[in-house]
C-alpha cells in the first residue's frame, strides 16, 4: 500500500496547548504535534509551536492560514513574543511564497498590520508526553476553559464546516 504524502506546515503563535487544540479540531488536519520549533539564521532558538499535515482537498492552506491568524495575537508585539513567535514555519520556498501571498490578501480583515512571519522550518522537539493533547485530556482545567474553549467556540461560529464537532468536549451552541 502506498502511503499518501500530505503537505506539512508548522505554526507558532500562542501557547502550543492552544494551537494544538485549535488545529486538532479541524477536519482534514492530521498528525498534529506540539512542541518547540526552530528556524534558520537568526531564528534558531526554539519557540512553542505545532507541526501538522493536512489534506488540501478537505481544508485549504488559505483556511489554515486564516485560522492561525485569528486564533493568536497575530498583530501584537507583546512581551512573550520570543516564547510565542508569530510564525509559519515552511518546508519549501513555494509554500513560503504562497503563505506570504495569503497573508497579504487577508490583511484587509485586520485593523492592525499582521506581524506574522514566514520562515524555513529547521528542527522540531516534541513536548513531554504529559503535555500532549493537553486540551482534550483536560478540557475542564481553568486554563483550558479560559483560553482554549473560547477559541474553539469562535471557530464553530466562523468556520463551522471545518470543525470536527464530534471531538469537542462541550455543548455546541
Amino acid at each position: 500500500m502506498i502511503k499518501e504524502q500530505l503537505p506539512k506546515i508548522a505554526l507558532g503563535g500562542g501557547c502550543h496547548w492552544c494551537t494544538e487544540a485549535v488545529f486538532s479540531s479541524l477536519l482534514g488536519v492530521y498528525n498534529v504535534e506540539q512542541g518547540f520549533v526552530s528556524s534558520t539564521r537568526d531564528n534558531t532558538n526554539f519557540s512553542e509551536a505545532i507541526t501538522l499535515k493536512y489534506k488540501p482537498e478537505i481544508i485549504s492552506l488559505k483556511t489554515l492560514v486564516n485560522i492561525h491568524l485569528i486564533t493568536h495575537k497575530s498583530t501584537s508585539y507583546h512581551s512573550f513574543r520570543k516564547k510565542y513567535r508569530s510564525l509559519f514555519y515552511v518546508y519549501s520556498s513555494n509554500q513560503k511564497k504562497e503563505i506570504e501571498e495569503i497573508i497579504i490578501a487577508l490583511q484587509s480583515n485586520f485593523t492592525k498590520p499582521i506581524i506574522t512571519k514566514v520562515h524555513p522550518f529547521s528542527e522540531f522537539k516534541p513536548s513531554k508526553e504529559e503535555f500532549k493533547n493537553y486540551y482534550y485530556n483536560n478540557p475542564n482545567k481553568p486554563f483550558c476553559k479560559t483560553y482554549i474553549t473560547p477559541k474553539l467556540q469562535m471557530l464553530l461560529r466562523t468556520f463551522s464546516k471545518q470543525i470536527n464537532t464530534k471531538k469537542l468536549p462541550y455543548e455546541k451552541h
